[in-house]
């Protein structure tokens, strides 16, 4: 097979190869309002979308509507209602999509740097990342003494007033502070009493600031109002001000005070054309205006129509923002529990009513249902079944068509030995080689995230032998679309594969690349397919695990949890909480292979009995496929040395799931490998003649076809990438396994009895 970099002379370094310069490629670089709403353009009109690559790069799959944040804060909403799933617009605008944070700009070779993972380059870039909390020195010298937070980023801030909930009833508790003279701090000093009707609330400002009717407000919810200057104690919530980002500050940008880039009419960055830079973290200089929403609204269509005119050498347009804007301040009255708002522009202040809060509130639902409309359109309109077909490892053969083209073309063999790595070579007393293969197309529009979850699920199959991954070839089909992205794309590819098989020490050894002859997708990168062959060894003497090896009175262990397969789902239709789906990619995306050492240790220490009795890994035919594979090679053994069958009890409570895939499996969502899985159902069914050969246990909820069991028959067919190992050992091995982690019992080995 070639080598991907063959010769001296061609020998490119990975970490160069990452840095080379793609034609026509903009990237987006932050999740901010302004952005939001041009993705929501080039989802409702394609035809105005810029041609070439776009990239979008935020620290989270979704950005929270800064204007609904009172009303989160006091538990009006919940944050489903408050958040825009970037992921999904990005997808339906045909957006290349990265959850990454970005940590600076290289402005000479046109690269934006991202934390644990490569630059991305750019030929024109758009900057919207919002603004962070301005900390002075005197909260800087308090920090080590106090516990306080600032109000951006806002997904923290939430984190850490979540966190205050256990402490309502605890008298003993410090009062909560909100530190801050500016409307910010008002509306959330006012929000939290809604939140926390008994809890010491203190407002810390320049009372001088503040204006009489605030001043009133606050007295009447029982938030104590206290000097700047008083020293104090306790949890504090910093609302002090913004400025832009340290690393925006850092970047050789013309600047403002609060570093905030300074831009022409144009919205691009003064002295940088190729630059542009909108919301809270860029002002036009010479036109001052205070961050906030309401201008990251107003730019958004300013700004879209010059990334678009730019793109076909066009000359920009000007904006000339207005000076003042309207505010609507959020509130209750703590005696009748009444919802208020104030409204205040230009130094005039109204209120407080109950009709401006339901104003507030219409304006800024309205604001949010139009990106339901923007991805609803984009699906009922633009998206073909195949291309709502699911990815990863829910893109498999399912088991019934590949079992009899397998044993059409006389290799049934192949499809009744269901270890999926083999040995390859073997000498006596010396180490012995295994083989697996695996691919896919590619599950998430980040070519370099797909890369490195491509490898991981690979080598999945070499660590459920007990072995260590050594070298790797890979096959990649690219998209049919001009050579420079062609580059870029596998360039960030072959960096994915080698940030998952460089900590095991592992190394690329070759592979080929082939071009797509199909019509690229949107975004293009998901027209990426990649497969590898992952080769492992084992040292002399030690015994490989196999998936037939169970005992009686062994204990199930999983290593994480499942649905990994309805929440992809879910989210192509633009369904699901996107924080759900972040959580799960990010324990998706980390590599297993520490796991294995661990168990390999224990293996060591309890030498020459094996501690391991049976592993295989969890893919795309879902848990309970899995378990029947591991239970008929076991049972196929057994029956050849005359011992009695073995049958699994599975404890439906203890099978760990991500966040959010139980609720979407009971709402309808499933893979579309799914239905197939389900055909391992007949595992559970119980026959005349014999107990089923797994045993699924309820508990309590023993009700046949209640929602509870119907999740989690749903649950355990779900197809995975990336998914956990399982493996069958002693009860005491397990002890030990459980007590160390990540492994979870899920049930255990029993024998199979007949009536």
């Amino acid at each position: 097979m070639p080598r991907l970099f063959d010769g001296a002379d061609k020998a490119i370094s990975l970490s160069c190869v990452g840095t080379l310069m793609s034609d026509d490629h903009l990237v987006l670089a932050g999740g901010g309002h302004t952005h939001a709403l041009i993705l929501r353009r080039w989802s409702m009109k394609p035809s105005s979308r810029p041609k070439g690559l776009i990239t979008l790069i935020n620290r989270a799959s979704f950005t929270l509507y800064s204007g609904m944040l009172p009303g989160l804060i006091s538990g009006s909403y919940n944050i489903s209602e408050v958040l825009i799933d970037l992921r999904v617009l990005a997808e339906q605008a045909g957006v290349v999509f990265i959850v990454a944070e970005i940590t600076g700009l290289n402005l000479k070779e046109n690269l934006i740097r991202l934390r644990g993972r490569p630059s991305i380059c750019y030929t024109r870039i758009s900057i919207d990342v919002g603004s962070e909390t301005y900390i002075g020195k005197e909260n800087q010298s308090e920090k080590k003494k106090f516990f306080e937070v600032p109000i951006r980023p806002l997904e923290k801030a939430i984190q850490f007033i979540e966190k205050q909930d256990h402490e309502l009833l605890d008298s003993t508790k410090e009062p909560f502070t909100v530190v801050g003279s500016g409307l910010t701090a008002i509306e959330v000093a006012l929000a939290l009493r809604i939140r926390w009707h008994m809890r010491p609330i203190r407002l810390q400002a320049e009372p001088e600031k503040l204006r009489s009717k605030f001043k009133q407000a606050l007295l009447d919810s029982n938030i104590k109002l206290i000097d700047r200057n008083q020293i104090i104690s306790g949890p504090k919530l910093l609302c002090t001000g913004s400025h832009s980002p340290g690393w925006l500050r850092n970047s050789r940008l013309p600047v403002d005070t609060s570093g905030r880039v300074l831009t022409t009419s144009t919205l691009q960055v003064i002295s940088h054309p190729s630059l542009f830079a909108v919301g809270d973290c860029g002002v036009i200089k010479d036109n001052y205006r205070p961050p906030s929403g309401v201008w990251a609204v107003r730019a958004s269509k300013v700004l879209a129509k010059n990334l678009e005119r730019c793109g076909k050498n066009l000359k920009p347009c000007a904006w000339y923002p207005q000076r003042r804007s309207l505010y609507l301040i959020g509130g209750e009255r703590l005696k009748s529990r009444q919802k208020v708002a104030w409204l205040f522009w230009s130094g005039l202040l109204i209120g407080p009513h109950p009709w401006l809060w339901k104003c507030k509130q219409a304006i800024d639902r309205k604001f949010l249902k139009g990106f339901d409309l923007a991805t609803s359109m984009t699906k009922g309109n633009q998206i073909s079944e195949n291309e709502m077909g699911c990815r990863g490892c829910a893109a498999k053969l399912p088991a019934e068509p590949l079992k009899g083209a397998l044993k059409s073309a006389d290799y049934e063999t192949l499809g009744s030995q269901p270890e999926d790595a083999y040995l390859i070579a073997f000498s006596q007393g010396a180490e012995s080689f295994y083989q697996s293969v695996d691919g896919f197309p590619a599950l998430v529009s980040d070519p370099w995230l797909n890369g490195r979850m491509s490898t991981l699920h690979a080598c999945s199959d070499i660590w459920a032998m007990g072995a260590s991954v050594t070298s790797a070839q890979v096959v990649i089909t690219l998209p049919k679309v001009p050579e420079k992205i062609q580059q870029e794309f596998l360039a960030q590819s072959l960096l994915g594969v080698k940030s998952a098989l460089e900590p095991q020490g592992a190394k690329l050894i070759g592979g080929h690349t082939i071009e797509a002859r199909s019509d690229s997708p949107q975004p293009s990168s998901f027209g990426i397919q990649m497969a590898l062959s992952i080769n492992g060894c084992l040292s002399s003497g030690v015994r490989p695990w196999t998936k037939g090896g169970m005992q009686l009175g062994d204990e199930l262990l999983i290593s994480r949890g499942i649905g990994s397969g309805v929440l992809f789902a879910a989210s192509r239709v633009g369904q699901g909480c996107p924080k759900d789906l972040d959580s799960a990619m990010k324990i998706l995306a980390t590599s297993q292979h520490d796991a294995i050492r661990s168990l390999l240790k224990v293996e060591a220490e309890n030498f020459p009995i094996p501690a391991v009795h049976a592993c295989t890994d969890i893919t795309g035919f879902g848990l309970l496929g899995h378990l029947e594979e591991m239970l008929v090679a076991c049972n196929s053994l057994r029956d050849k040395s005359k011992k009695p069958l073995l049958k699994l009890k599975l404890q439906a409570d203890l099978i760990p799931s991500f966040d959010g895939a139980l609720d979407l499996l009971e709402s309808g969502f499933f893979s579309t490998l799914a239905p197939h899985n389900r055909r391992a159902w007949r595992s559970l069914v119980k026959a005349k003649k014999h107990h089923s050969f797994i045993d699924l246990v309820f508990g309590e909820d023993n009700n046949y076809g209640s929602k509870q069991q119907k999740r989690i028959l749903e649950l355990i067919v779900d197809p995975q990438t990336c998914g956990p190992l399982l493996l069958s050992c002693s009860s005491k091995i397990a002890s030990t396994l459980i007590a160390n982690g990540p492994w979870k019992k899920i049930g255990c080995v029993d024998l199979l009895s007949r009536n």
